[in-house]
């Protein structure tokens, strides 16, 4: 009879053969190219707690007078992943076919879910917001614009955030969509928290759900954030849509889940 295997808790990284502790990394030290530059890559790589550590890639960044070198070390470290205290944002609702949340959303709503997307402040990278919502979409799947029951404006690239509180009061958005991919000095960040304050004191209780999106923001932090919802990267329209409808709606009756 075949013995059943659990789970393990606490796993090691490996690279070559399993639990023997090898990682890659990567970085840039402001030097030049050279034996020093070199060394100066190990003694960072064993305060980092890789040892034995190797540089098995040197590349000075900028031509042969290079001020800086990029680096690729690899070695062992000793840490453990303790799997019972990783933390993350579980989804919490299913995952709906396109008819299946137009149809939720006109059982519940009565009318066309609203929805205005823009990325705000100087960023002007529309990439990841055009992926959610253009018709033609991302990973296969069908942007926000392809519902029918959902009413779609895309505002674009470097929005002000008071021209988009406007636009959404005008537009009676019942959700607002932004996207932020520039993140120098914790540019989103900050743009966030400007966002959610400036329709917390326009609007009140009577906001619409706010929705962010990006590759470097973390999940958990939506609350403090003071937004409804954080997506990473690899977000897929079907994603986005589903959370609207479980978040706008209240389905009387059960759809089906893909």
């Amino acid at each position: 009879m075949r013995q059943e295997t659990e789970e393990p808790t606490v796993i090691r990284p490996y690279g070559d053969t399993t639990g023997d502790g090898m990682v890659q990394v990567s970085f840039t030290l402001p030097m030049s190219p050279g034996p020093k530059a070199e060394g100066a890559a190990l003694q960072l790589a064993g305060r980092m707690g890789l040892h034995p550590s190797m540089v098995v890639h040197a590349k000075g960044l900028g031509g042969e007078d290079s001020a800086y070198t990029f680096f690729v070390v690899y070695g062992r470290v000793g840490h453990l992943v303790e799997l019972d205290k990783v933390l993350v944002r579980e989804r919490e609702y299913p995952l709906l076919a396109a008819k299946d949340a137009n149809l939720a959303i006109k059982r519940t709503l009565h009318r066309k879910l609203v929805v205005l997307g823009a990325c705000i402040g100087t960023d002007a990278h529309t990439v990841g917001i055009d992926a959610i919502l253009n018709v033609k979409g991302f990973a296969g799947e069908k942007g926000l614009e392809y519902y029918r029951e959902m009413k779609v404006s895309n505002l674009g690239a470097q929005v002000t955030v008071p021209e988009l509180v406007s636009q959404a009061r005008k537009d009676r958005a019942d959700a607002v969509l932004v996207s932020q991919v520039v993140t120098q000095r914790d540019a989103h960040l900050r743009n966030t928290r400007e966002l959610a304050a400036a329709f917390r004191e326009a609007m009140g209780d009577n906001r619409p759900l706010l929705v962010v999106g990006g590759p470097r923001f973390d999940p958990l932090m939506a609350g403090e954030l003071g937004v409804d919802r954080i997506f990473g990267r690899g977000t897929t329209p079907g994603e986005v849509a589903s959370y609207l409808v479980h978040a706008l709606t209240t389905i009387k009756e059960p759809v089906r889940v893909r």
